[in-house]
Parts: structure tokens; sequence; C-alpha cells
């Protein structure tokens, strides 16, 4: 095996990195508010009903599930870089809509015009596009690892901001983050290479049913469904209960945030990097689901004090971050080669349903049941994930050893 092989090209890293950046600035818009609009709402018209707030937070990812195939395929027919643009521009209209709003409904209106902004299987086939086979694993790796970094620094970054310009100027900086991206998109990210010439051979013959139903993707589009629903649904109740139970003011959470996101990004590296080098990535990402079901456990106890919420949060961000990070990377693995934007764009349709529904269950339990009823509903599914992802068949060997069988398998 070549040097060549194993490493990028200039070409495939500008790609590969401007594209996560692009895919970061996306759900950064998602992750901003979760810090804080719960506590925000409390002032605004249609305030008092949790329900209500959790569709806020959640509603965002039901139009990206209505919309991430359709925009895929756009992207097929149209180019990636128009469509993109396009989903960068609803995303900034409804950024300033939801800035503008005057009520939680309004809030609802702009979040739905955010999510329409259905991008992220238009990046993904990009970065398909734009890397060899034996790249492409780092850098789905990458896209993984963008969104954990995004989501550690929102939690850390907006309770700071929302103090200094409030959730109308949190909302208008996300849409200036978008109105960035698209120049990012234009003058950056390189253009696609161009597809090679047709050969009269059949292409394309793994059908979309195949791919939908194949059981290890499954699992893994399973698995970042609870992920991110456990994720929206956490965050309906955590800022609450660091206001309430911690006695934390909302404009010291950054501090928080800020401790327990730097000790779990030391103690994640540690494990992916065993994991992937000696091909023990099965008992990591096991364990990390095993973990997040203890955490929300914890929290269903109802813990007083900052001392244990801090622990939780520290626990929840370590085996976040790591799930984060490793299942895009193992579905591009995986994946048939002819039908890899088909896998991403279902992993990033159940992602998006995940984030809905974390939103409207978590909002809908708390209200009816208490906060400590939506971590037990969290503790059920992270239960039932592991069962699944215990029959996952296909896990990286360790590097060198089994670099050969995990390419020709994917």
């Amino acid at each position: 095996m070549t040097s060549d092989s194993v490493r990028m090209t200039a070409q495939e890293l500008r790609a590969s990195v401007s594209l996560a950046t692009l895919f970061a600035l996306r759900m950064f818009g998602l992750f901003l508010i979760l810090p804080v609009f719960a506590v925000h709402a409390r002032g605004l018209p249609g305030g008092e009903s949790a329900t209500l707030v959790g569709l806020a937070l959640g509603v965002y990812g039901l139009a990206q599930a209505l919309l991430h195939l359709p925009f895929g395929i756009a992207s097929d027919r149209f180019g990636r870089k128009p469509v993109i643009v396009a989903g960068l521009v609803l995303f900034a209209l409804g950024s300033f809509m939801a800035a503008s709003a005057d009520s939680v409904w309004g809030v609802v209106v702009g979040r739905a015009v955010q999510g329409a902004g259905a991008i992220s299987a238009a990046i993904t086939a990009f970065i398909a596009d734009s890397t060899r086979e034996s790249q492409r694993t780092k850098a789905m790796a990458m896209v993984g690892g963008s969104i954990g970094l995004t989501f550690a620094l929102s939690l850390v970054a907006a309770p700071a901001l929302y103090a200094w310009i409030g959730m109308d100027g949190l909302f208008e900086a996300t849409g200036v983050l978008a109105l960035a991206a698209i120049l990012l998109t234009v003058y950056v990210v390189p253009a696609a290479p161009k597809a090679a010439p047709f050969d009269g051979e059949p292409r394309g013959r793994t059908r979309l049913l195949d791919v939908a139903l194949e059981p290890d993707l499954m699992r893994l589009n399973l698995g970042i469904l609870v992920l991110h629903c456990v994720q929206m649904a956490m965050f309906v109740v955590v800022p609450r209960w660091l206001v309430e139970r911690a006695g934390l003011p909302l404009a010291e959470h950054w501090k928080l945030y800020l401790g327990v996101l730097l000790l779990s990004f030391v103690a994640m590296l540690p494990a992916l990097f065993w994991g992937e080098r000696r091909g023990h990535l099965r008992v990591v990402f096991l364990g990390a689901i095993a973990l997040l079901a203890a955490v929300a456990l914890g929290l269903a106890a109802q813990p007083p004090g900052l001392v244990a919420m801090g622990g939780l949060l520290f626990a929840f961000f370590t085996g976040f971050n790591i799930l984060e990070a490793s299942l895009p990377s193992l579905v591009s693995r995986i994946a048939p080669p002819d039908a890899k934007g088909a896998a991403l764009g279902i992993y990033n349709t159940t992602q998006a349903l995940g984030l809905f529904a974390g939103g409207a269950l978590g909002g809908w339990l708390q209200s009816r049941w208490g906060g400590g009823t939506v971590f037990a509903m969290c503790a059920l599914l992270l239960v039932v994930w592991l069962a699944a992802a215990a029959g996952h068949r296909r896990w990286p060997a360790a590097r060198g050893a089994g670099r050969q069988a995990v390419g020709a398998r994917g």
C-alpha cells in the first residue's frame, strides 16, 4: 500500500474541511438555542406550554426530515453547490424570522423555515464526490467531529451570548453565519469532480429499498435517531434544572458547560483512538451507549446540587461525542459503493426525525409528568438502541491488519 493511498490530497483535505465547516454552521443554528430557549420562552406568549416549547426546539428536525431526500435528489440533478446555496438562503431567512418573532408560535415558524434548508444529504454527497474510497471515512469522521464540536461550542457560548445580545441577537447571529456560509460555499469549497464518462454499463444497481433495509445500516440509523432524540429531550429539561435544582443562574451556565466539555473531549479521544487502532470500536461504541443510558437513569432520579449535575453532564458529553464521531464513519464504511449518497440521505433523515421527536416528546412528557419522566424515556430508548447495536456485524478491524477487509466489505 503506497503512502498516497493513506493520505488525503490537498484537494480532498480542502473539500473535506470546508464541507465539514458548512455542516457545522448549519447545526450551530439548531444547537445554539438549546441551552437557553426553555428558560427564555417563559417571557413569551405561549411560553408557559412545555409542549409548545418542545415543538419550537424540534420542528427544525421535522422540516429537515421531510426535505433531506428531495434536496439530495435535487443536488444530483442541478449540482451540489446550487442546492447548498439555496438551502443556506432558507436557513438565513428562517433565522431572521425567528429573531423578529414575538411569541413562541413565531419562533416555531422561523425554526421550520430554518429546517427547510435541508442540505445535509447534499453536503455528504459532495464529500463522497470529492474523496477517494480510501479517504471517505476520514472525511465523514470530520463531519461527525464537527457536529460534536459545534454542540459543545453552542453550549458554552449560548448562555454568555444570550446575556449579551438576547435571544433575538442569537437568531440574527445565526442568520449572519448562514450568509457567511454561502460565501464559503461559493469561494472556498472546490468544485465537485466531473463524473466519469458513461461506459454503457448500468449504474446505481443497488436499490434504495435495499439500502434502507440493510440490517447494519438500519441499526446505525436507529442509533442516530435515538442519540439526537435523547439530546433534544434532555435539553428541554436540563437548563431549567440547572437554575432550579442546582442554583446556577442562566448567565453562569457556560462555565459549567465549558468545564465538563473540555474534560469530556480529553476523555473521548483516548477511547476513540484505542478503539480504531486496536480493532475494539465495538467495545467503545457499545460502552458509550451504556454510559448514556446510565446518565439518563441518574438524571431520572432527579439528583440535587451542582456537583451531581456536573458529573452527569460530563459523562453524557463523553458518550455523546464518541457516538457522534463514530456513527457517520461507520455508515460510510459499510454502505454499498454505488449507494453511499442514498445511505447517507437516509441517515440524515433519521437524524432529523430524532431531533424533532426529542423536542416534541420531551416537552410533552415534561408538561404532564415532569422532567424525571423525560429522562426515564431517554434511558428506555438507549437500552433499546444498545440491544440493537449489540447485533451489529461489521466492525472495523485493527488498523493495518483489517484495512483490506474493511475496504472489501465497504
